[in-house]
């Protein structure tokens, strides 16, 4: 695993596939299944963030906001308890980003990252929307 602070190295970054993942929940690992299954194909690497043991820093979380488009709430898991505790319901984006990477239970999985975009694998179809539509051509 490599540190999960979303390097400057654009190139690498945009051609290798990484999962946030968490290796206890059963849709995260469905979505690893896929994203190695399809990394084996395309001969891509596969980066496996357990962003819980290493969480991302406000930046990193920003920059893979950049990439998932719509809401930073969207990234929140508001189910968890410490989303009520920390009283994130009425937030701003910076407060929340900030819980994010001081709390990372709080971060949705899995998230996977390709080619400058990322989803949110869940559903499935989601992630097959993102590696397909980013796929490079096959030789």
């Amino acid at each position: 695993m490599r540190h999960a602070g979303l390097g400057n190295d654009r190139s690498q970054k945009e051609c290798m596939i990484t999962i946030y993942h968490n290796p206890r929940c059963s849709k995260s690992r469905a979505a690893l299944a896929l994203a190695q299954q399809f990394a084996d194909l395309q001969q891509l690497p596969l980066q496996i963030v357990d962003y819980q043991k290493t969480p991302l820093t406000p930046a990193g979380l920003r920059a893979l906001h950049a990439q998932l488009g719509g809401q930073v709430r969207d990234m929140a898991r508001d189910n968890e308890e410490e989303y009520a505790a920390l009283d994130l319901a009425q937030a701003d984006d910076a407060a929340l980003l900030r819980a994010l990477a001081a709390h990372p239970k709080l971060l949705q999985r899995p998230i996977v990252s390709y080619h400058g975009r990322a989803v949110i694998a869940r559903p499935a179809e989601c992630l097959h929307a993102l590696l397909e539509a980013s796929a490079p051509p096959l030789p």
